[in-house]
C-alpha cells in the first residue's frame, strides 16, 4: 500500500481548530483515554510533516521543545524565511510540494495545519484521509477547520474510535 497525504487534527464540536487569537487551551482539559488518545501509534506512521507558517508559529508557543522534530517538517510561507532549527521553510505551491514530498518518503505525510493549508490540499486533490477528534465543547468563534472558500469535497468514513469524551473518525477523501 502506498503512503498517504493525511490530515490529523483536533476541532471542537462547532468545528474550529483554535481560538480567533491562535490558542488552543481549551484542548488541555478534555477527558480522553487516559494516555495519548492515540496520538503515538498515529505518529509512528509518519514520514514527513507539512505545516503552514501561523501553524508553526502558534506550535512554538505550545512547548520549548519542538515537537516533531523526529521528522523533516516542511512549513509553506508566502514570502522567504530565516532559516530555524527544525524546519525547511518553503514557499513551493502545495501541488508540487506534496507530490515531491510523497514520492520521497516511504511513510504518509501529515497535514497538521491550519485552515488555509487545509484548503489547499483539498483544493488541488492532494489529501488522502481525514482524521478529525471531535472535542465535545462549542468555542462560539475561532479559527476554522475549514475556512470559507473551501471546495466541496465528498468522504468517506473508514473509522471511528471513541476516546473517553473525545470521538476520532477517520475519513478517505473521494475524488
Amino acid at each position: 500500500m502506498s503512503n498517504k497525504v493525511v490530515l490529523y487534527i483536533a476541532m471542537s464540536l462547532d468545528g474550529y481548530i483554535a481560538r480567533k487569537d491562535g490558542s488552543v487551551d481549551w484542548l488541555f482539559d478534555v477527558e480522553g483515554d487516559g494516555g495519548d488518545n492515540g496520538y503515538a501509534a498515529f505518529h509512528q506512521t509518519i514520514g514527513t510533516v507539512v505545516m503552514g507558517r501561523t501553524t508553526y508559529e502558534d506550535v512554538l508557543k505550545l512547548s520549548e521543545e519542538f515537537p516533531y522534530a523526529d521528522r523533516p517538517t516542511y512549513v509553506l510561507s508566502r514570502s522567504e524565511q530565516p532559516p530555524a532549527p527544525h524546519v525547511q521553510f518553503t514557499t513551493e505551491p502545495v501541488e508540487t510540494l506534496i507530490p515531491h514530498l510523497k514520492q520521497a518518503s516511504d511513510d504518509d505525510l501529515w497535514i497538521v495545519g491550519g485552515g488555509q493549508l487545509v484548503q489547499a490540499v483539498l483544493e488541488k486533490q492532494l489529501l488522502d484521509e481525514i482524521e478529525v477528534a471531535v472535542i465535545p465543547k462549542i468555542l462560539g468563534e475561532g479559527i476554522p477547520l475549514f475556512p470559507e472558500g473551501t471546495v466541496p469535497s465528498n468522504l468517506k468514513m473508514i473509522g471511528t474510535q471513541t476516546l473517553g469524551q473525545i470521538i476520532s473518525i477517520r475519513y478517505q477523501v473521494q475524488v
